[in-house]
């Protein structure tokens, strides 16, 4: 429970109406309390701190100005919004944060009325305010709409397709920029925040909207008059752009100015038609450990408060996948001067960071822009390089069609090193690599690897690189089953899977992160064990083979199994013909909620014990023999 002396006023906010009865004074004192409040919540949980101490005055602001929920607030990303649950109703469970059956890492409109769309990827806060203000147009309905944009998200084509069209429609729509990083932005001042209070105004707004309608008749000087208020805008703020895209521009402000804040939300409450605030925030602001590295304590593990030191954790045996990646993609760049390296924004989580400060010219961070990373790459491609882009697997179906129409068909080699394939933990549906087994699988050209070890992964690494067309290697989050990383790179023969045991009634065939478990189970009841490495092209003559020499076989992925790799086996099986009883073990055709990985598995029976479970549960309904008991089909 809430330590009512140390936050006696957030003690009392269980809703937006609570705070709307506040003063300007004790809304600055309930930011203060909020920042401590929040420090402390993710100093126990662990998540994304930093954006969200930079949005406390924003969101305080936000709720106090606007009727939430019936006005819609729309976050993009939602790194930013740990405030906005703890100022919603969600308070007291900030404790389960990214936990299993706890509450979300970001919004997520199954959790609260006060979540109007749910998000994870960046970039769509505009598109979906937009389609909200529309909808409310459409049924006559009073509301306002605001999409608060920022950490990054700006740099995705998906929100200037959204502000065109905004534009266009003269939708009733607030688009709050909120700039961490003084990437576009003069210094913020007094100057400034008149100007804004002055342009947001009833008074300078009607006189703007009067002045066009009396100039409008005398076409000399209505050309003057547009010149001079641009002239005039121009010297104190970056407002062209989105003026020509048919947004009336205010700002820049001080996000972190919370009275002034709410003296300009509150103007441009009243006002219609597009409006953009330019809010600038400072990533981390009020805790001084986020301050001096915002990038360090962006997305955190538990730690002290005090110190802003990670508390001690478990060490790994060995690397990473990513850490392999990140090595190997440096010595390969050493040895070929064609390699070059691309991420959409994400260098430090795809293992980039040795690669940038080694090879800076080879480097190519394009922010949060997947599709654009993608067609990069082709064109390189087209011109003798040997791109490898570094790509989370949910952030990789962002860009499928560029995957398709740009490299596939093309034939192009380009190396997709796509990380984090299949259940990644606390981040919940919106980051679970669940599907791209199937929507690469069926791409003609398309290589698709999946490693059993770290060893494995380095030399499907380097496989992909010597082919002549576009090839995936995809592995999984963290460490894998500790195999030594030969320094050495042997390509490994295209479409060929690997015997890991030789046994009798029944084959494994396990792809990726689930080779290891089917090795320890074939151990235990006698199977054999089959590495199938490709999930396409898939080793049909292994496949053949397994089927003619055993009763049974058993398909083990990471992987929704609808469209997966198991399905590429019962194809294959199908079209040489062979019947044989098949089980195709993975990710259930639905969306893993948060939890950490361990859990999430074993829920859907991919831990070790629960691919027993179904192993020997298949085995006793076909009345196989097995060396060890067989479960009753009714287990």
């Amino acid at each position: 429970m809430l330590d009512s002396a140390k936050y006696p006023l957030l003690k009392n906010i269980d809703t937006p109406d609570d705070l709307r009865s506040l003063d300007a004074d004790q809304l600055e004192s309930l930011a203060a309390e909020l920042r401590n409040y929040l420090v402390h919540s993710v100093a126990q949980t662990g998540g994304h701190l930093g954006a969200s101490l930079g949005t406390i005055e924003l969101t305080v602001a936000l709720h106090h100005v606007f009727e939430t929920p019936h006005d819609r607030v729309v976050w993009d990303v939602g790194h930013q919004t740990y405030p906005h649950k703890i100022l919603t109703g969600r308070r007291e469970r900030m404790h389960t944060m990214r936990k299993k059956n706890g509450l979300a890492g970001f919004p997520k409109r199954a959790e609260s009325e006060f979540d109007t769309f749910g998000v994870g990827h960046s970039s769509t806060s505009i598109s979906a305010a937009l389609g909200m203000a529309l909808a409310a147009k459409l049924k006559n309905e009073d509301r306002k709409v605001i999409a608060v944009i920022g950490d990054g998200a700006m740099t995705a084509g998906m929100a200037f397709e959204a502000l065109n069209h905004a534009g266009d429609e003269k939708a009733n729509l607030i688009v709050i920029l909120n700039d961490n990083d003084m990437s576009i932005s003069p210094n913020v001042g007094a100057l400034n925040k008149y100007l804004t209070r002055i342009l947001s105004s009833r008074t300078y707004s009607g006189a703007r909207e009067g002045s066009k309608r009396l100039l409008r008749h005398i076409p000399p000087m209505m050309e003057l008059a547009k010149r001079t208020e641009e002239h005039m805008k121009g010297m104190v703020v970056p407002a062209t752009m989105f003026e020509e895209l048919g947004f009336q521009y205010f700002g820049p402000v001080d996000g972190h100015d919370l009275p002034n804040l709410v003296k300009v939300l509150s103007n441009l409450k009243a006002l219609k038609g597009p409006l953009l605030l330019h809010a600038v925030t400072q990533k981390g602001k009020g805790y001084k450990y986020a301050e001096e590295d915002a990038l360090a304590l962006h997305a955190v593990t538990p730690f002290d408060p005090e110190t802003g030191k990670k508390l001690a954790a478990k060490k790994s045996s060995g690397p990473t996948y990513t850490e392999v990646f990140g090595r190997w993609l440096c010595d390969m760049a050493e040895s070929d001067p064609r390699v070059v390296g691309i991420t959409p924004a994400m260098r430090e989580g795809s293992g980039l960071v040795e690669f940038e400060q080694k090879f800076p010219e080879r480097y190519f961070d394009v922010g949060i822009a997947e599709q654009h990373s993608v067609t990069l790459a082709a064109g390189m491609a087209c011109d003798g390089m040997k791109p490898v882009v570094a790509i989370y697997s949910t952030f990789m179906q962002r860009a499928y069609d560029q995957i398709i129409h740009d490299v596939a068909i093309q034939n192009l080699p380009v190396l997709f090193a796509v990380d984090r394939a299949g259940l990644v933990g606390p981040d919940g549906p919106t980051h679970a690599g669940s599907f791209d087994f199937a929507f690469l699988r069926c791409l003609p050209n398309m290589i698709v690897m999946a490693p059993a070890d770290e060893n494995e992964c380095r030399q499907m690494l380097y496989t992909g690189h010597l082919n002549d067309g576009p090839a995936a290697v995809r592995y999984p989050r963290g460490t894998g089953p500790g195999v030594a990383v030969e320094q050495n790179m042997q390509a490994l023969p295209i479409g060929k899977g690997k015997v890991m045991r030789q046994g009798e009634s029944i084959a494994l065939l396990a792809f990726g992160s689930m080779v290891s478990s089917a090795v320890n189970i074939a151990e235990e009841i006698d199977a054999t064990a089959i590495n199938m490495r490709f999930v396409t092209p898939v080793d049909e003559d292994l496949i053949k083979k397994a089927a003619i020499e055993h009763h049974a076989i058993v398909t083990i992925e990471e992987n929704t199994i609808a469209g997966g790799a198991g399905s590429a086996v019962n194809e294959c099986l199908n079209k040489l013909g062979i019947r044989v009883p098949v089980l195709n073990i993975g990710l259930p055709n639905d969306y893993s909620e948060h939890g950490e990985r361990g859990e999430l598995l074993a829920d859907v029976g991919l831990d070790e014990n629960g691919i027993r479970h179904q192993i020997l549960a298949f085995t006793a309904a076909l009345q196989l023999p097995t060396t060890t008991e067989p479960l009753s089909v009714t287990q």
